[in-house]
């Protein structure tokens, strides 16, 4: 057996980004490694990053400097893309310049991190983007066998009324993308809604952004399920929440008030754990986060999978072991 002598691993976020990273830095710690934070949006007015190509074939110098010193990437031995972030810029630059620097900030940032192509990355950076088209997941998961709610994605209002009314009036919208990253979802938001009759009379916004609509699943619970991917098979982390008690968090458990919704630990069938780490390697992914309703009757309807999607919740709340999970696969050789 091969023994890596690097012993860096890079936790990729930002600088707002506390529980989760800290928990997986301990287990890397707890197993002999180093864990060195990378807050992308300090770059690049608090760090600075270097890449050198030399002249031998294939060699390539690079260095991360922050208020802890230089690293040199070549102790690093994987990743962790907890969050890749945008890079942040100086209040006083020029606005004409503003649009330019950031460009060639994001393009420098990603080009420094495809130099560790060659390293163990969860998840690497051109599976998560392709993993987070929505309308794929579907498909796929689909194809696996997971139950799946009848799906619209559109701008035309005529098919959103026909949808509608095919669905007899029971459906929801939400957007194709998520704008929270947050363990409680209560930043900035746009929750899944009931579409109610009168909603159907002011479509126009559908012009300015196209949206998702749904069945409306009936629930006697939901699930977030932290999904790791590794070589021996991977493992499937499920916490449960019963929002429906609340009257805001009937359709979406954010909406509910802290003490109305709470984590424990949820039960996943075999059956569906199997179909579930199936979707995340076909998505070649090796983190994926789940959402799946349970039904009154039994189903678990698959509804989304978001590549780095929260779980600190579920370690914090339910007692769920994803960071040392997570470190495990990071390190597996």
């Amino acid at each position: 057996m091969v023994i890596d002598t690097r012993d860096v691993v890079l936790l990729v976020t930002h600088s707002g980004d506390y529980y989760t990273v800290d928990r997986v830095a301990e287990e890397l710690a707890r197993r002999g490694v180093r864990p060195h934070r990378f807050d992308c949006d300090r770059f690049p007015t608090e760090l600075s990053l270097s890449a050198a190509l030399d002249v031998a074939p294939g060699a390539c110098r690079r260095t991360l400097r922050d208020a802890g010193g230089p690293l040199d990437l070549d102790a690093v031995r994987a990743v962790w893309m907890r969050r890749l972030w945008l890079p942040t810029l100086d209040d006083e630059l020029d606005p004409e310049l503003r649009d330019g620097c950031m460009r060639e900030s994001m393009a420098a940032l990603l080009g420094f991190l495809d130099g560790l192509h060659d390293r163990r990355m969860v998840n690497r950076i051109e599976a998560e983007r392709a993993a987070e088209n929505k309308l794929r997941q579907l498909r796929v998961a689909r194809r696996l066998g997971l139950d799946t709610p009848r799906t619209l994605v559109t701008n035309d209002p005529d098919e959103v009324i026909a949808f509608h009314a095919a669905l007899g009036g029971r459906m929801v919208t939400k957007m194709l993308t998520p704008l929270t990253q947050s363990m409680s979802g209560r930043s900035a938001f746009v929750h899944t809604s009931v579409v109610r009759p009168e909603d159907l009379e002011d479509l126009e916004g559908l012009r300015h952004s196209p949206m998702v609509f749904q069945e409306h699943v009936e629930k006697a619970h939901e699930l977030r399920v932290a999904v790791v991917a590794t070589a021996g098979g991977g493992e499937c982390f499920a916490g449960a929440i019963d929002a429906t008690r609340s009257d805001a968090g009937q359709v979406d458990w954010r909406k509910s008030a802290p003490d109305q919704a709470v984590w424990r630990p949820g039960a996943l069938p075999d059956d569906v754990a199997a179909r579930l780490l199936e979707l995340v390697g076909a998505l070649e992914l090796m983190y994926g986060a789940v959402d799946l309703i349970v039904t009154p009757e039994g189903r678990h309807v698959f509804l989304e999978v978001n590549p780095a999607g929260e779980w600190g919740m579920l370690e914090r709340d339910a007692g769920l072991p994803i960071a040392a999970a997570l470190a495990r696969a990071l390190l597996e050789q």
